[in-house]
């Protein structure tokens, strides 16, 4: 079945798009702060499909990013209360903002640039720097570098696969998929 192949020349239509990058903009934006869907999945397609932009694709990601991450550390500071029902015991998010708690009470501003760089979900560490009343402006820069590496890094191997990469993707999507299907499913029942 080749349902991924259909997804995929979707996607990459998509990143072509002339309003693809306020769409890739606005979602970096609520990455931060509170949307559970990175934006590595628009930026990788938009990269690949016009390599020459990727350099500018990775910096707007990295600004609004950040900004949205400001509007999290916000959040923390100054409406927790509305949170309260996500992170307290038995609430969704309760075990990872445990976690990051720990990460900033071991690590400091370290979290912030690690969670930046990682898949770790970076709004749940922009929320506890707020509720935490970590230092804004270490924040900030952490968020920045380590936001920026990452997003940096995905453009820079989206626009040097380029063509090439969009290519052999299509061929293998299908196949993939359906790997990535078969590994979330073994993830979830083993758990």
């Amino acid at each position: 079945m080749r349902i991924f192949s259909s997804l995929y020349n979707r996607v990459m239509a998509w990143s072509r798009h002339r309003h693809a990058p306020w769409y890739l903009g606005g979602l970096s934006f609520a990455e931060s702060s509170f949307f559970p869907i990175p934006p590595d999945v628009m930026l990788a397609p938009m990269s690949m499909a016009e390599p020459r932009k990727a350099w500018w694709f990775a910096g707007l990601t990295t600004v609004t990013s950040v900004l949205g991450g400001l509007l999290g550390y916000l959040i923390g500071l100054f409406a927790f209360e509305l949170t309260t029902l996500l992170v307290s015991e038995g609430g969704r998010y309760a075990e990872p903002f445990a976690n990051a708690d720990a990460w900033f009470r071991a690590w400091g501003v370290w979290a912030i640039f690690i969670a930046g760089f990682s898949p770790i979900p970076y709004k749940i560490f922009t929320i506890s720097a707020g509720v935490l009343h970590m230092a804004l402006f270490p924040f900030l820069i952490a968020s920045a570098v380590g936001r920026g590496a990452r997003f940096f890094l995905v453009a820079a191997l989206m626009a040097w696969g380029g063509e090439r990469m969009e290519t052999a993707l299509r061929a293998y999507v299908d196949h993939i998929g359906w790997i990535m299907v078969l590994l979330i499913v073994l993830v979830v029942l083993l758990r």
